[in-house]
């Protein structure tokens, strides 16, 4: 830590010295704090791609980024759509690059041509990084970028948008996930144990990013992060390094667990971590909404396995307890179609039970709707595909991805109102079991094919109708 705040206050030092020598483009510093509007910063910035100094151009940098912080969320959407419309690719630059190319390959004018097609958004980026605190201010500015994507395509369902301006904001969000993913590769990330001896400021980061299941309040949080059967890992970065970018929650066991409440109980009687024989992971929240797109979480979970089993040698299993959140959107489809591909007649007939307020507390009712809950999952997660030909389940394509094999359907593992409500109580165990997880990642990527149990397999129903690709907008 001590290296970064030193490389921060070297950082600081030049911008310091860099307002004394930066002419920010007609406007005092006063003034460019409290006057400069979303047209003049897109002004200064193209002054900033233009600088050859870098003392000033650290300074204009960060004057750049506080002037945007203070816009309003609407002056912010006009500045991005100036750099989205006006800090393309030169068109002619790249013209000449290939007509160059083609009447004379060669592996330098191939670059000319790269650096000629590379958009001067891109630049900008990496100039406005220079700037102390830079990266964190450009993360936040793509969750603004986000916002503007998302009008933009709501406007053009309702009637006549702009196409070109929307194409435009989405080639500016490939810009700054492209660069992203340089800055936050895995070389770049730092793994650090989250304990109740963490820093209060980080902890409650903690209690407010977590996606999964909330936490209450600071007794809720120490109950996970400070029994010895408890662990909580996230990864940082150090230009973020009080923002953690991901975590990941765990409980050590005897077994694997069928249901998220008894981890979450507070009254439970802690396990030496000696005895346990299993590793939960049933939390998994990512941190930075405006790094959507950059792989973290595999990368987690695997170092985070790797750190246990050399950590408690007792450990040979290694899981997750893990939401279906798009399984009441799938079944209910599925239930109002009128040649349903995951469900038989019967089966829709005793799914009506889920109609019935506080079904599940309804023993009989509970397993009528059991038995034909079950089959309508393993066909969810074995059968249902979206256009791409990957599992609707945005959870399973994560692990699946990683490596994980379908272990386990739970039915009722989740009778929060959350998890009633995105997947009628419904949790899954993925396994990662070491000896496998290269073959099935590979199989996944290759092929498609979800590696399952057997005991999962099994519940897939006979004679179903051939299953159907849906819309990744229903996915």
């Amino acid at each position: 830590m001590a290296a970064i705040s030193f490389f921060g206050d070297l950082l600081q030092t030049i911008s310091d010295r860099g307002r004394d020598l930066v002419d920010l483009v007609g406007l005092g510093r006063g003034e460019l704090a409290v006057r400069a509007g979303a047209a003049d910063l897109a002004r200064l910035c193209d002054d900033l791609i233009s600088r050859r100094g870098e003392a000033s151009g650290v300074a204009l940098a960060r004057a750049i980024l506080d002037r945007y912080a203070s816009l309003s969320p609407a002056e912010r959407h006009e500045f991005l759509r100036a750099i989205a419309l006006d800090f393309g690719a030169d068109d002619r630059a790249v013209d000449a690059a290939i007509t160059a190319y083609l009447a004379n390959p060669s592996r330098a004018r191939l670059g000319t041509l790269h650096e000629a097609a590379e958009p001067r958004s891109q630049e900008l980026i990496r100039r406005l990084n220079l700037a102390r605190g830079g990266t964190l201010s450009l993360v936040r500015m793509r969750e603004d970028l986000f916002d503007l994507r998302r009008d933009l395509r709501k406007a053009a369902k309702d009637g006549p948008a702009d196409k070109a301006l929307l194409d435009a904001a989405d080639s500016l969000d490939s810009d700054f996930e492209h660069l992203f993913a340089s800055w936050f590769n895995r070389g770049f990330l730092v793994l650090r144990h989250i304990d109740w001896t963490t820093p209060a400021h980080i902890l409650e980061k903690i209690i407010r990013y977590e996606a999964v299941h909330a936490i209450a309040d600071w007794d809720d949080l120490r109950a996970r992060i400070e029994p010895p059967d408890r662990r909580c890992f996230a990864f940082f970065h150090p230009a973020l390094a009080d923002e953690p970018l991901i975590f990941v929650e765990v409980a050590l066991t005897e077994g694997i667990a069928p249901a998220i409440a008894p981890i979450l109980s507070r009254e439970r009687k802690p396990l030496p971590p000696r005895a346990a024989t299993t590793a939960i992971f049933y939390s998994i929240s990512n941190c930075q909404k405006g790094l959507a797109g950059v792989t973290f979480g595999n990368f987690l979970i695997k170092q985070v396995v790797e750190d246990l089993a050399r950590e408690i040698p007792s450990l040979k299993t290694f899981v997750t307890l893990s939401p279906v959140p798009g399984f009441t959107a799938w079944l209910t489809r599925e239930r109002r179609a009128d040649s349903p591909q995951g469900l038989l007649p019967e089966d829709v007939e005793a799914l009506r039970g889920l109609d019935i307020p506080g079904w599940h507390e309804d023993k009989a009712l509970a397993e009528t709707v059991r038995k034909a809950m079950i089959p309508a999952a393993a066909a969810y997660f074995l059968r249902a595909k979206n256009e791409r030909g990957r599992p609707l389940d945005p959870v399973a394509r994560f692990h699946l991805g990683n490596g994980a094999r379908l272990e386990r359907i739970n039915f009722l593992g989740d009778v929060s109102d959350k998890g009633l409500a995105q997947s009628h109580g419904l949790m899954v165990n993925y396994l990662y079991d070491l000896g496998a997880i290269e073959k099935n990642h590979e199989t996944y990527a290759n092929l498609g094919t979800v590696a399952a149990s057997s005991a999962v397999s099994r519940e897939l129903r006979a004679k179903l109708p051939p299953p159907r690709a849906v819309a990744l907008a229903d996915a």
